[in-house]
């Protein structure tokens, strides 16, 4: 019972546009930066190689590579700090989880098959 008290009391703070996104997708987060009285957006971009969790609680992972060294963070899908979600590229992958990408070095670390548009000829 306490289950649905919560999902009533968080419905109105879910975001819909943001549940378009999947796990093997590149993405650039654009989050909002507060620097005094100044907010600017700050762009993030990478790989998501989780996402876990429903409702509110709901989070994902991005990774990247900054100047050789892998970089990841987790966000919260329903965030009001993220402003946007843009997908660069869509991908076919296999599992739920991409933690081997961690392993991977230069080059490797970035790829992922990548969906192909098939033109209806």
């Amino acid at each position: 019972m306490s289950q649905a008290i919560l999902e009533d009391i968080t419905k109105d703070q879910l975001k819909d546009d943001r549940a378009t996104f999947k796990v093997g997708d590149g993405v650039k987060v654009h989050l909002k930066v507060q620097e005094g009285s100044k907010t600017r957006i700050q762009i993030f971009a990478g790989i998501i190689i989780c996402r876990k969790g429903t409702g509110v609680g709901e989070t994902f992972t991005v990774r990247r590579i900054a100047s050789g060294v892998g970089v990841e963070k987790v966000f919260p899908v329903h965030s009001p700090s993220i402003d946007k979600v843009e997908i660069d590229r869509e991908s076919v992958t296999m599992r739920a989880r991409m933690y081997y990408l961690r392993d991977r070095i230069g080059k490797a670390a970035n790829q992922v098959k990548e969906k192909r548009l098939v033109d209806a000829r």
